[in-house]
């Protein structure tokens, strides 16, 4: 109830230059409950989480920590951006969000080093222990887009 729609966090966003995404207009419709308007929307999944927002407000609101709520509440009602969704299926395949490839393993064979960094990707038990892990959480559903 801080926010009093000065719009300086949208004229600060990077992301709003480049595309549709307006900082104050995902704020005022939380303020006003409007949660069917915000969480499908795409827009949610625009913000870079770079802060610019939060560090210019006049009222020091916390912008970029509501939207983590809004997209957490987001993820659990099965609205996910692809990008995102693929980024969460990564880590459940692979333990990593990128998949190590085949010209940098053998890059790091060639340079003395495992195949695999010393991650969950190069460890089997940590990469099962980080499983059981997600799937306590019901990581692994979200990211089939169902609920927790």
């Amino acid at each position: 109830m801080l926010c009093y729609q000065c719009g300086t966090c949208t004229a600060s966003c990077p992301s709003g230059r480049l595309t549709a995404f307006r900082t104050r207009q995902i704020i005022r419709r939380a303020q006003l409950g409007l949660k069917d308007e915000i969480l499908p929307s795409d827009d949610l999944w625009l913000c870079t989480t770079c802060y610019s927002c939060v560090e210019r407000c006049p009222r020091e609101v916390e912008i970029t920590d509501i939207l983590f709520i809004l997209r957490n509440m987001a993820v659990k009602e099965g609205h996910m951006a692809d990008q995102h969704k693929r980024i969460g299926e990564n880590m459940m395949k692979y333990g990593s969000t990128v998949p190590v490839k085949e010209d940098v393993m053998k890059l790091r064979v060639k340079m003395g080093l495992p195949e695999n960094p010393p991650t969950t990707v190069g460890n089997k038990k940590g990469m099962e222990d980080f499983r059981k892990v997600m799937e306590e959480c019901g990581f692994d559903k979200l990211m089939k887009g169902g609920k927790k």
